[in-house]
């Protein structure tokens, strides 16, 4: 048996991997739901494998992807996401991924792209391969919310239209107390300490 921990703030995506895992030769031997508590479950169960959202309250997943490497961990991991953005792609290339699964795939991609990284090989799409070359070759100017996530910025941007904390969270569909945590979160990469700086990073931040 392969060990394998799932790293998903959505209960019931952890929860529909292990259906899918069921009766396979990979088990499942912790979930969790945030960054932070990846980074210390790695170190407690010691998985094989890490199948990794890339969008979490607090740490997301190429902050624990980054973390991981930075402590001379190189076991496979596997990001599991909706959608990447090409500054996530290329942090993620940087940081050696073994594998990326997009959430609206089949069951057999994430069954493949577990099999594959195993045996030592990548399990990343070629079109993603191209995208990170198309973008190696031709680097965007960093903007000042480069290093937040796709929902990192969001929320960035709904500060910026003067949206309190409960307000986003309706907007998002996201509880009052979890729109404070990628706040912390926000202030914390961004090296900033109230939404006022942030509403003026993203004020000056261009649009996707």
């Amino acid at each position: 048996m392969t060990t394998l921990l799932v790293a998903d703030d959505h209960c019931f995506i952890r929860s529909g991997i292990e259906a899918i895992l069921r009766g396979s030769r990979f088990r499942i031997v912790a979930n969790t739901a945030s960054g932070e508590e990846t980074l210390s479950a790695i170190k407690t169960h010691d998985p094989e494998i890490v199948l990794l959202d890339v969008n979490m309250p607090g740490m997301n997943g190429i902050d624990v992807l980054d973390a991981v490497r930075k402590r001379g961990d190189h076991r496979p991991i596997i990001l599991l996401t909706a959608e990447l953005t090409d500054r996530q792609l290329m942090a993620a290339m940087r940081a050696g991924i073994e594998g990326i699964v997009l959430k609206d795939g089949s069951e057999d991609e994430l069954l493949d792209a577990l099999a594959q990284v195993s045996r030592g090989k990548k399990a990343i799409a070629p079109a993603l391969l191209q995208r990170a070359l198309d973008l190696s070759l031709h680097p965007e100017t960093e903007g000042p919310l480069d290093r937040l996530s796709t929902r990192e910025r969001r929320i960035a941007r709904l500060v910026a239209r003067g949206m309190r904390n409960r307000d986003i969270g309706a907007e998002m569909n996201i509880g009052e107390g979890t729109v404070k945590v990628y706040l912390h979160g926000i202030y914390q990469k961004l090296n900033i300490d109230n939404r006022t700086e942030l509403a003026l990073l993203a004020i000056s931040e261009p649009c996707d």
